[in-house]
C-alpha cells in the first residue's frame, strides 16, 4: 500500500484525521463514508483488531450466523442505508462456508455546482466513440470563469462543488491522436499533483455531456498487479493481527461497484468495496471519452475516479 516508513499507530491516526476533515465538507454537498466488519458467528478475532476498527475507522463491528438465509440480505442492507440506495448489494447469496469476514467501505457523494448548468443550454452534441462511430447525446454547455489547464496531452476543466468550492469535479479530456492510453501512461502521482497545481483561472466555453452508469468488478488481478498478490496466497498471507492462528486468513476477493450520475444540478456518486477472507477565449468540448476524478481540494484526497467511453443517460 505504498506506507513503508510508518508505524501501523501512525497509520490508522493520519486515517482517522482525514475521516475528521472530510465530515461534512461544504454546503451543497453530502458525504457518507463508512466501514463494517461482518464476522461469522463463533470465529475469535483479537479484541484489538476490533477496537482498532471502531476507534480509527469507526467502523460498525458485527458478527452473524452466515449460514443464515438472511445473512447476506443484513449486509447488504447497510450497504444500501450508506449509498443511499444507489447500490443495493455487495453479497450474493448464499455465504461461501469457508468465508469467516467481510470487510466493508462504502461511500456516497452528492454535490451541486458551485453554478449549476441552465438546462435550457442543454442540447444534442455528437460524442465519437472508441470505434469511430457517432452518437447524438445531451451535452450541458456553460460559458465563464472557470480553473483551467492544457498541454500536449489533454485539456482540463475543474467543476467546483457547494457554496466554498472545497471539492471539484477534473475532467480531463485527451488531445486527439492522444487518446486514454496515452494520458494513462503519463498518469503517475507526481503528474497528477503537477498538474493539478498547474490549473489557472481563464474563461472557458464548456460542453459536457450528461452521463449515468453503473459499474461492477472484482479488483483481485488489479490489485495482485500492484503488489499485493500475498494477501490472496492462502499460504503466504500473515494476518495473524486479526486473530490467533491456526486457521489461516487470506484474501478470497476483493468486490468493487460504483454509481456515478452527472447532469445539470451537479453530480451523485457512490462506491462500495467488499473484501472476503477465507479461513480567456479556451473552448473545451468534452465530445469524445474521457477521465474524470471527484477531488477534495483541501487534502487532495480522490474520492472518486472514472472514464466515459459512451456516456449514457
Amino acid at each position: 500500500m505504498q506506507l513503508e516508513g510508518m508505524a501501523m499507530e501512525e497509520i490508522n491516526a493520519a486515517f482517522a484525521s482525514l475521516l475528521n476533515i472530510l465530515q461534512d465538507p461544504d454546503l451543497g454537498v453530502e458525504l457518507i463514508l463508512a466501514n463494517s466488519l461482518w464476522a461469522r458467528e463463533g470465529v475469535g478475532f483479537n479484541e484489538d483488531f476490533l477496537k482498532r476498527n471502531q476507534d480509527y475507522f469507526r467502523a460498525k463491528i458485527a458478527e452473524l450466523n452466515f449460514n443464515s438465509d438472511d445473512a447476506a440480505s443484513i449486509i447488504n442492507k447497510w450497504v444500501s442505508s450508506n449509498t443511499q440506495n444507489r447500490i443495493k448489494g455487495i453479497v450474493d447469496p448464499p455465504i461461501n462456508g469457508d468465508l469467516i469476514l467481510y470487510l466493508i467501505n462504502a461511500i456516497y457523494f452528492k454535490g451541486q455546482w458551485t453554478e449549476p448548468f441552465e438546462n435550457r443550454m442543454t442540447k444534442e452534441n455528437s460524442f465519437y466513440l472508441p470505434g469511430g462511430s457517432v452518437k447524438k447525446h445531451p451535452t450541458m454547455f456553460r460559458e465563464g470563469g472557470f480553473r483551467y489547464l492544457e498541454n500536449n496531452l489533454f485539456q482540463a476543466v475543474s467543476l467546483p462543488y457547494g457554496k466554498n468550492a472545497r471539492l471539484s469535479m477534473y475532467v480531463f479530456l485527451p488531445t486527439k491522436g492522444i487518446g486514454l492510453e496515452g494520458l494513462y501512461s503519463e498518469l503517475s502521482s507526481a503528474n497528477w499533483n503537477r498538474w493539478i497545481d498547474s490549473f489557472g483561472s481563464t474563461k472557458v466555453e464548456l460542453g459536457l455531456p450528461r452521463f449515468q452508469f453503473e459499474y461492477a468488478s472484482s479488483l483481485k488481478n488489479a490489485l495482485t498487479a500492484l503488489g499485493m498478490g500475498l494477501a490472496f496466497d492462502e499460504n503466504r498471507a500473515d494476518f495473524s493481527g486479526m486473530g490467533p492462528l491456526p486457521p489461516t486468513f487470506y484474501f478470497s476477493d476483493i468486490k468493487h461497484k460504483t454509481f456515478v450520475e452527472v447532469n445539470e444540478k451537479g453530480t451523485e456518486a457512490a462506491a462500495v468495496f467488499s473484501t472476503g477472507m477465507l479461513c480567456a477565449g479556451m473552448r473545451m468540448i468534452v465530445d469524445r471519452p474521457f477521465f474524470f476524478s471527484i477531488v477534495d481540494n483541501v487534502t487532495g484526497t480522490i474520492l472518486f475516479m472514472g472514464t466515459v467511453l459512451e456516456p449514457k443517460t
